[in-house]
């Protein structure tokens, strides 16, 4: 399905955003405890945006502030459930499993995440999966396997287990994220940044971590808020017009983008595997992008806000003056109507087959 390429590419921005931060952080953090570093990168992820957020609405004209998209009252259990499961269980049961886990079947674990995405999406939320999609991500999880295999690691410890408990917990934040995905990308991110940092950094603080100085605080935060920050704003935007099994997938070949980084930082010949997982994980893009699913389908009537531009979805009046600027953010109603064309599983498309 190509209709809607740049909706890829937000994914794979965002993997690489996210794939990046690991020896970035390598590189400016050092010794920190891994829950400060948690707690910095969450916090400065959800400051930045915040600071972002406040920006863009003194740019904005008085209507679309009015008319923005907010987080409804009956809506706050999904965002609240995502940040529990993201961003304090997830980081703590993986720091919990790294003590006792090597590093090379962590980053085996860690492959999981997707897998659990997926199964949750198509088999909670019912979200539609065809053949293409299931050879894609399976080409793209065993592009993760080939990068972070080594031999002799086998059987699965306390530790690993916890590892791939952390993986569960952030395939239910990937879900119930999805829920809210309507809603302003960047306030759900920050939300969760200034929540999730909070509680890190206040384990590390109790656990005996002391803050660090100025500079090494500051690269944390910068880091956290593109690595974290504008990563997640990316990949909500991705879950609102992808669906969260194929944002999943995507975003599982973050590792690539962090080997590569690393490769440049500390220049080496890349091993045979790394070709061998960027091969594998070309393919299953590829798979994803190719993928063309139409049918006939027929739209509720669906009442939500979100930026939009008036395509076939979005034909309706307005109940205030409008400039003809697009896109552009109000309530809208979306009356019934059953009609055939390619499509994702994107918020409009949420339908059982």
């Amino acid at each position: 399905m190509n209709a809607r390429p740049h909706a890829a590419l937000t994914a794979l921005l965002a993997a690489a955003l996210f794939g990046v931060t690991t020896p970035l952080a390598k590189t400016l953090l050092g010794s920190l405890s891994p829950f400060m570093v948690a707690g910095l990168f969450y916090l400065g992820s959800g400051l930045g945006l915040a600071i972002g957020i406040l920006i863009r609405r003194l740019r904005r004209k008085a209507a679309e502030r009015q008319n923005e998209s907010r987080i409804q009252l009956a809506e706050l259990p999904w965002p609240a459930g995502a940040i529990a499961a993201g961003g304090i269980a997830g980081p703590a049961l993986l720091m919990l499993g790294l003590a006792t886990t090597p590093a090379a079947m962590s980053a085996l674990l860690l492959n999981l995440e997707g897998v659990f995405t997926a199964l949750i999406a198509w088999v909670v939320f019912r979200e539609n999966v065809d053949s293409r999609i299931l050879l894609g991500m399976a080409a793209i999880v065993a592009g993760g396997v080939a990068l972070s295999w080594q031999p002799g690691a086998a059987g699965l410890s306390t530790g690993a287990l916890l590892v791939v408990a952390a993986c569960i917990a952030w395939a239910i934040d990937n879900n119930l994220t999805r829920k809210v995905s309507t809603n302003d990308a960047m306030v759900i991110a920050c939300l969760k940044g200034l929540v999730a940092g909070s509680v890190n950094l206040s384990i590390a603080l109790l656990l005996g971590a002391h803050v660090p100085g100025a500079g090494r605080t500051a690269a944390a935060m910068l880091t956290g808020f593109a690595g974290y920050g504008v990563s997640l704003v990316l990949f909500v935007v991705a879950l609102r017009n992808l669906g969260t099994a194929r944002t999943g997938a995507y975003f599982s070949i973050a590792p690539l983008f962090g080997v590569a980084l690393s490769l440049v930082l500390w220049p080496e010949m890349p091993p045979l595997l790394f070709w061998v997982a960027a091969a594998f994980m070309a393919i299953g893009i590829w798979l994803h992008v190719r993928e063309r699913h139409e049918h006939a389908h027929t739209h509720e009537l669906l009442l939500h806000n979100h930026r939009h531009r008036h395509d076939e979805h979005h034909q309706h009046a307005h109940d205030f003056e409008w400039d003809g600027e697009e896109p552009h953010v109000h309530p809208h109603r979306h009356a019934p109507m059953t009609h055939t064309h390619a499509h994702y599983p994107d918020i409009h498309h949420r339908h059982i087959h």
